[in-house]
C-alpha cells in the first residue's frame, strides 16, 4: 500500500516528520517496505511516499483512511472523515437506470447512481497523489474512482450510461458458454458459478474484479452510470482465481470490504466529480438491500488482559485505544473490587475482529508491545507428551546424518508419471485442481523426489551423492503414512591414494538400513525383491519379527531400475541405490530407548574361530547366520562375515564364506577344547541344514 503523507494529513494532522511516522507505523504492527522522500512544497511540511506491507486479514488498511486511523489512536488525535453526503432523490425526475440484483447470496448490496460527466484530463494534484500511489492517470472520470479505491480503500466503477442496453444494470450469474471482453481487451469465457453486472441483453463487466469494454467511460461519455457495491469475498477470490485476473478491486473485494461502505464511497466520488469539473451528480441514488448488517458485540475483560499480555493496562488507556480505532465501547457495571469490564461494539471494516483475544491485540498494538515484558506465563498444567510419530522422525533424521546422508525437502505434489511405478492407477490420489502437469498428484512414495533431488545435484558436477527424506507419503488403499527414503550413488568408501576406493553397491544400502532398524531396536531380515522400480536380483524386501514371531513389511531397498533413473535426467551410467521404510509399519515394535539395558564390560578374554563353508551360491548368509545363531552354546557372543570368494578351488555353482565366530563365558576363561566342541556343533548344524562343508 503505497500513500502520500500529506493525504494522510486530509484525516489527521500528523505531527511527526515522515521518518518518525514510519517508525510509529511499524511499532503498531505494520511492515515498512520503503520510505520514499518527495519534494513538498515551499513552506509545507516535509513529504514522502510510505510503502507498506498490508496483511490479508487487514483490509481496512488498504486506504489512506485506514492508515490515518492508525496514526490518530497512536498520537491521540481526532480523525477528519472525508464530508460527502448523497443528494436526496427528486420524486420528481426518477433516475432513469434500474437495478436487479438476482444473485443476492452473492451480492449483499449493491448501489448506483447517476451524473452528468464532461470526460478529460484529471487535475495536477490528483494526478500525483495516484502516481504516488502508482496508478496510472486515464481521465477524470475513471481517475476519480481510483482515488476514492486508494483513499476509501472501496473499489467502484463507472459504466456509460448510453451504452447499456435497456438502460439496466443486472447482478446475476453468468449464464452457460457467456463471454465477455474486460477493460484490458482480453476475451473472456465465464463459468456459471462467476457473477457479472449485466445490462439487459449481456454481460458488460465481471464483478468485483474488471469493467467491459464494451461500456467503458471514453471521451464521448456524456452519462455516467456509477456502481458501489459489497460483493461475497469467496465469490470473487474464486473467479479471480479462475480467470487469473488479480486486479485492485479484487485484491480489495476477496480479502472483505467494509459492507456499509458502498454510500458512503459513491458520495465521496460524486462529490470529488463536482469538485473538480468533471460532472454534475444527479439527484437520489439506488440501494438495493439497504438494511444494516448487525454488528459484532464482544465483551472485553480488563482481567483477561492482563493475563494474556501478562502486564497492566490502564482502563482510560484501554478505551482511548479501542475508541481511536473506531469501535463502540461502554464500559459495564462492576462490583467495586471486580475488574473493569466493556462491552465493545466492532465497525463494520474490521471484520476481522471476532474474539475477546482479537480486542486484546488492538490494545497491544497501540499500547507498545515493547512496554509488554519479556517474560513466559506460568505454566499450571504439564505439556502433553510429544507425539510418538515426532520421536521416530527425530531419530530416523539423526540417524541418516550420522551415516553420511544430507537431508532434502521436496513437494508432496508430483506427476502422474513420477507416481505410477509405486502404486496402482486406482490407488494414486489425484490433485482437484492441479497448478500443473507436474504437480498432479500426490506422492505414494519419497522416492520421486529424492531421486530428483540427486539427479538435480549430479546435473551440477556433484559426483558422490546421498540423500535422504522424511516425510508423508499418500495411496488410496492406505491413506497418509509416514516413511524414510534414501538414495545414494557415487563412492562407497573414499578415494585414496592407495586405489583402496569402490563405488556403492547393493550390500552398502543394506547396511544403511540395518543401522536405522538397530536404531529402533530392531533385527531386519532381507528376502529377494522384485518391485517394479527395482533390478532384479539387486532388490530386496524388509521386514521385521513382529508380535507372536509374525514378519512385519517394512520397506524395500536395491538398485533403481536405469529406465526410470534416465527418465529423471540422471546420468546412465550411474547406479542409483535407494531404499524406503514405513515407520508407521514398524511403529507397535520400535523401541525408542525407552527401554535400554546396560551390561557390564567383560572381565574374560573371548576365544575366536574362524571357519570357511562351501554352500550353495543362491544361499542367503543370512540363512547360515540364522543357524548358526539357533545352534550354538551361550558362549557364543559374536558372528560375522567376513569374506567371500568364488573361483579356482571352489565348485562351479558353490561360494566360499567366512565366519568369525567370537565365544566368551561371564565368569571364566574359555579353554579351547570347549571352543572347538562348540564350532564342531555349529559346522554340524550348518551341513545338516544347509549342506554345508568344510573348505
Amino acid at each position: 500500500m503505497r500513500i502520500l503523507v500529506s493525504w494522510l494529513r486530509d484525516f489527521v494532522d500528523v505531527p511527526v516528520a515522515p521518518a518518525d511516522l514510519a517508525t510509529a507505523l511499524t511499532q503498531c504492527g505494520f511492515e515498512l517496505a520503503a520510505l520514499e522522500p518527495v519534494a513538498a512544497p515551499e513552506g509545507a511540511p516535509a513529504d514522502a511516499v510510505l510503502d507498506l506491507e498490508i496483511t490479508a486479514n487487514r483490509p481496512d488498511c488498504l486506504s489512506v483512511i485506514g492508515i490515518a486511523r492508525e496514526v490518530a489512536a497512536r498520537y491521540d488525535l481526532p480523525l477528519r472523515a472525508p464530508a460527502a453526503t448523497p443528494r436526496a432523490a427528486d420524486e420528481g425526475r426518477p433516475l432513469p437506470l434500474s437495478v436487479a440484483v438476482e444473485a443476492p447470496d452473492l451480492c449483499p448490496r449493491y448501489a448506483a447512481a447517476m451524473a452528468d460527466v464532461r470526460v478529460g484530463a484529471s487535475p495536477a494534484w490528483m494526478v500525483d497523489r495516484l502516481a504516488a500511489a502508482g496508478v496510472r492517470s486515464i481521465n477524470n472520470v475513471v481517475d476519480v474512482t481510483n482515488y476514492v479505491l486508494v483513499e476509501l480503500g472501496h473499489p467502484l466503477h463507472a459504466f456509460d450510461f448510453d451504452r447499456l442496453g435497456g438502460g439496466a444494470l443486472r447482478i446475476r450469474r453468468a449464464r452457460p458458454g457467456e463471454r465477455v471482453t474486460t477493460l484490458d481487451g482480453q476475451d473472456r469465457a465465464l463459468g456459471d458459478e462467476m457473477l457479472v453486472i449485466a445490462d439487459a441483453q449481456r454481460a458488460q463487466a465481471v464483478a468485483g474484479v474488471m469493467g467491459g469494454g464494451d461500456s467503458e467511460v471514453s471521451a464521448s461519455t456524456r452519462v455516467m452510470a456509477l456502481e458501489s457495491a459489497y460483493f461475497l469475498p469467496s465469490s470473487i477470490r474464486r473467479t479471480s482465481k479462475r480467470l487469473a485476473l488479480s486486479t485492485e478491486a479484487s485484491y480489495r473485494f476477496e480479502r472483505g470490504a467494509d459492507p456499509e461502505a458502498p454510500v458512503r464511497a459513491m458520495a465521496r466520488a460524486l462529490a470529488l466529480i463536482e469538485r473538480i469539473g468533471a460532472g454534475t451528480a444527479r439527484p437520489g441514488w439506488i440501494d438495493v438491500a439497504p438494511a444494516p448488517r448487525a454488528r459484532t458485540v464482544i465483551d472485553l475483560r480488563a482481567g483477561r488482559i492482563a493475563h494474556v499480555l501478562g502486564h497492566e493496562v490502564a482502563a482510560d488507556e484501554i478505551e482511548r485505544i479501542l475508541r481511536g480505532l473506531g469501535f463502540d465501547v461502554t464500559r459495564l457495571p462492576a462490583h467495586a473490587a471486580a475488574a473493569p469490564a466493556w462491552r465493545v461494539a466492532v465497525p463494520t471494516w474490521r471484520g476481522d475482529v471476532t474474539r475477546e483475544v482479537d480486542l486484546i491485540e488492538e490494545v497491544a498494538r497501540h499500547h507498545g508491545y515493547h512496554r509488554l515484558p519479556a517474560t513466559f506465563p506460568a505454566l499450571a498444567v504439564a505439556p502433553a507428551a510429544p507425539d510418538a510419530r515426532l520421536e521416530r522422525d527425530r531419530l530416523a533424521r539423526r540417524v541418516a546424518s550420522a551415516l553420511g546422508f544430507s537431508e532434502c525437502i521436496t513437494f508432496t505434489f508430483i506427476e502422474r508419471g513420477a507416481a505410477q511405478p509405486f502404486a496402482e492407477a486406482a490407488d494414486i490420489v489425484p490433485i482437484a485442481n492441479p497448478l500443473s502437469e507436474k504437480l498432479a498428484v500426490l506422492r505414494p512414495s519419497l522416492l520421486p523426489g529424492v531421486v530428483d533431488s540427486v539427479g538435480h545435484n549430479r546435473r551440477r558436477e556433484r559426483r558422490d551423492v546421498q540423500l535422504f527424506e522424511n516425510g508423508a507419503r499418500f495411496t488410496g488403499a492406505t491413506g497418509e503414512t509416514r516413511g524414510l527414503a534414501l538414495a545414494w550413488t557415487g563412492a562407497g568408501a573414499a578415494d585414496h591414494w592407495t586405489g583402496s576406493g569402490r563405488p556403492v553397491d547393493f550390500f552398502d544400502m543394506k547396511g544403511v538400513v540395518e543401522t536405522i532398524c538397530a536404531a529402533f531396536g530392531l533385527a531386519p531380515t532381507f528376502e529377494p525383491g522384485a518391485q517394479r522400480w527395482l533390478v532384479p536380483g539387486r532388490a530386496a524386501t524388509v521386514a521385521v519379527c513382529g508380535e507372536g514371531g509374525v514378519a512385519i513389511h517394512i520397506g524395500s531397498l536395491g538398485q533403481l531400475v536405469p529406465a526410470m533413473a534416465d527418465a529423471r535426467g540422471l546420468p546412465p551410467q550411474d547406479e542409483i541405490y535407494v531404499a524406503e521404510i514405513d515407520l508407521d509399519a514398524l511403529a507397535p515394535v520400535a523401541r525408542l530407548g525407552d527401554d535400554l539395558r546396560v551390561s557390564p564390560l567383560p572381565r574374560h578374554p573371548g576365544v575366536v574361530r574362524d571357519v570357511s563353508l562351501l554352500v550353495d551360491q543362491a544361499l542367503p548368509a543370512a540363512a547360515l547366520r540364522a543357524t548358526i545363531q539357533a545352534s550354538a552354546p551361550a558362549t557364543l557372543v559374536g558372528v560375522r562375515e567376513f569374506a567371500r570368494y568364488a573361483g579356482t578351488g571352489v565348485p562351479e555353482g558353490q561360494v566360499s564364506l567366512s565366519f568369525r565366530l567370537t565365544f566368551r563365558a561371564p565368569d571364566r576363561t574359555l579353554t579351547d577344547e570347549e571352543a572347538q566342541r562348540a564350532t564342531d556343533g555349529i559346522v554340524a548344524a550348518l551341513g545338516a541344514a544347509h549342506g554345508a562343508r568344510l573348505r
